[in-house]
């Protein structure tokens, strides 16, 4: 009995043994290593244009009789681009032209009836209403002579401009109007581009636009010729974008660009990467702390997370502009965001 006894104080006295638990693993999380957007390496498609167009036309209405350009040609200052028949138009100048010489008659015959009506005025045989009515015949002969000769002028004019020539030097972009064909005053026959000045238009959608900062630099290479080169910069945007494509015309410098482009020419553009770094991350990455974003930040090889606070720029569809608080080659998290805390350990990162 007293064995017994002492066998169970030592058993009370021995420790009691717990059960081992083994420390959980920081569990692996999906994060992306930022880059810079592969999307500013793309190539863009454009065309050489000229940046003054003009449509010419001829100030009067009347039949086409010669077009001795025709689309594409190279035209220099002065040159003839089309010509009206002169039939029509030299029979309004010889109206005209009689029209002056009927109102100068006129015009003696109101200044000979005034004089002889101040000469009767003095002897007393008319009266004074007469020689006013004389002087108003007379302002009216003179204003009509005006009149006629200024028609004159204007006939002259269109006549002379029966023959429409280029107003500098240029290339034939667009055709209106053939031989026989009847025209109206104003309607366009020809659209002149003027080669003194070339640019490389490119239509840009938005998500393109976001990307691009002012005054960014292309390298550019003829389509047909792969071996000619040249570099555009970005000069000015359209304000509004095209109602079919809802994209924004784009307009590029040409920078010494050798004469192989031509207007007209299709090239491919690329811009410079040491011009554009672009940053974006996935837009279900981005959590807001009082309206402010925010991302986590893994720091390796410890694997903590970091609250990084970011600012924004615009959303081009699943993935955000990143402009500042972050750098390239970073990690962040892009699942499971909702549920870590500031300072927590992570594991490996096993997926973007």
């Amino acid at each position: 009995m007293q064995i017994r006894s002492l066998f169970l104080v030592v058993a009370m006295a021995l420790p009691v043994a717990h059960p081992v638990v083994a420390q959980e693993s920081p569990r692996p999380v999906v994060s992306e290593i930022i880059g810079e957007d592969p999307d500013t390496a793309r190539d863009f498609i454009g065309t050489v244009s000229a940046r003054t167009e003009v449509d010419l036309g001829f100030p009067a209405s009347g039949t086409i009789a010669s077009r001795p350009v025709s689309l594409g040609d190279t035209v220099k200052e002065g040159d003839v681009l089309a010509q009206l028949d002169p039939e029509a138009l030299e029979a309004g100048a010889w109206a005209a032209r009689a029209g002056v010489v009927i109102a100068t008659q006129g015009l003696k015959s109101a200044q000979d009836a005034l004089d002889r009506e101040k000469i009767l005025v003095e002897r007393g045989v008319e009266s004074q209403a007469r020689l006013e009515d004389a002087e108003r015949q007379f302002a009216a002969a003179k204003a009509r002579l005006e009149q006629a000769k200024a028609a004159l002028i204007r006939a002259e004019d269109i006549l002379d401009s029966a023959v429409l020539r280029a107003p500098h030097d240029g290339v034939i972009t667009r055709v209106f109007a053939e031989p026989g064909a009847s025209v109206s005053a104003g309607q366009p026959v020809i659209r002149l581009a003027a080669t003194d000045e070339r640019e490389v238009v490119i239509d840009l959608t938005e998500s393109e636009l976001a990307i691009l900062p002012k005054q960014a630099l292309f390298d550019a290479t003829l389509l047909a010729v792969s071996t000619v080169h040249a570099q555009i910069r970005l000069r000015s945007i359209d304000p509004v974008a095209d109602t079919r494509t809802r994209t924004r015309r784009g307009h590029f410098s040409l920078l010494d660009a050798p004469e192989e482009f031509r207007i007209g020419a299709l090239v491919k553009a690329r811009p410079q990467l040491e011009d554009i770094k672009v940053m974006t991350i996935p837009a279900n990455a981005v959590l807001y702390d009082n309206g402010e974003p925010f991302v986590w930040v893994i720091s390796r090889p410890e694997g903590k997370a970091r609250k990084t606070a970011i600012t924004l720029g615009q959303t081009l569809g699943e993935r955000s502009i990143v402009t500042s608080g972050l750098q390239i080659n970073q990690e962040i998290l892009t699942k499971g965001i909702h549920s870590i805390k500031d300072g927590q350990i992570v594991g490996p990162r096993v997926g973007k």
